[in-house]
């Protein structure tokens, strides 16, 4: 199985280089943007690694980031994450502690702390986005070395789920998926199928041949993984065709598939880390850790 790829850059034309990492624990990918000039980067949602059988974490994706970006001779500016997970956990902090670089996620995070502050009943929990050193509002500029980066909020898929287009890269988190494969969910907490449709559109505004970068990759018919098309390929082939229905075909299609999900397993386990940061709980008076776990947080579990 493939788990890593290179897209070059031009360093004559603004466009940076991306370095993909498949995670098949997850089928999350890790990105490593860099500037081909500058040999600035910035890492895109990092994973942190928990095998929830055992109750483990371990950071071998995070060291395999870390050890390219040494290889490369790279220097990291940024650990963004483009929302908060509910497949995986974020390491964005231990990145943070081995590189001394900031993180950064969108100001709408703050709505998805104050609504898993309620399920996890945490009334203590600081719900102002303060786990992290910024927060992007939409249309924001900021730079990778000397390539322009712009922020995009893209909600449906969370209240918090943000774009960051990077040159001619953007990086659509689990708005779209890879043409096969269709688009996000959007009935999680704070999700809205409506707002996933305009956010789509929003990103299909994009030049033609902007790069796009998803944040997961299910592999369907077995092929290997893949995360790279362009918006003009999501807009002529993607199997939800965002290019041609309507809003209101969409959000059918969208409300039909997504009563058919299950939750995914980690929802529970994830969103206490990542609306932290990529904090992991603090050790108790046994020096253990512990996740809190509410029952029966969610309807529609399929028994059969």
């Amino acid at each position: 199985m493939n788990t890593f790829a290179l897209s070059p850059g031009d360093p004559d034309n603004a466009r940076p280089n991306v370095a993909g990492f498949f995670d098949p624990r997850t089928f999350s990918i890790q990105y490593v943007v860099s500037d081909p000039v500058t040999r600035r980067c910035v890492i895109i949602d990092p994973v942190l690694d928990y095998d929830e059988k055992a109750g483990a974490t371990a950071t071998l994706q995070a060291d395999r980031l870390l050890e390219y970006i040494k290889r490369e001779g790279l220097e990291v500016d940024w650990i963004l994450d483009t929302h908060p997970h509910a497949d995986h956990f974020s390491s964005a902090r231990y990145l943070h502690d081995n590189t001394g670089a900031p993180t950064a996620i969108g100001r709408p995070v703050t709505r998805v702390q104050t609504l898993w502050k309620e399920i996890y009943h945490w009334p203590d929990l600081r719900d102002d986005g303060s786990q992290w050193d910024r927060l992007f509002d939409d249309g924001d500029i900021f730079h990778l070395g000397d390539i322009e980066c712009r922020v995009m909020h893209s909600p449906g898929h969370t209240l918090a789920s943000i774009t960051y287009v990077i040159g001619d890269a953007a990086f659509v988190h689990d708005t779209l998926f890879q043409p096969d494969f269709g688009t996000a969910r959007a009935d999680f907490p704070g999700g809205c199928a409506h707002q996933l449709w305009h956010s789509i559109q929003n990103i299909l505004a994009l030049p033609d041949d902007t790069r796009l970068f998803t944040g997961h990759d299910y592999m369907p018919g077995d092929r290997d993984p893949q995360w790279e098309s362009t918006v003009r390929e999501q807009r002529e082939l993607n199997k939800h065709e965002v290019g041609k229905s309507s809003e209101a075909t969409f959000v059918e299609l969208r409300q039909k598939r997504d009563s058919e999900l299950p939750m995914p397993k980690l929802i529970l386990h994830a969103l206490q880390i990542n609306i932290l940061g990529g904090r992991l709980p603090e050790p108790e008076s046994n020096g253990r850790r512990y996740l809190k776990m509410p029952l029966n947080a969610f309807d529609g579990t399929a028994w059969a």
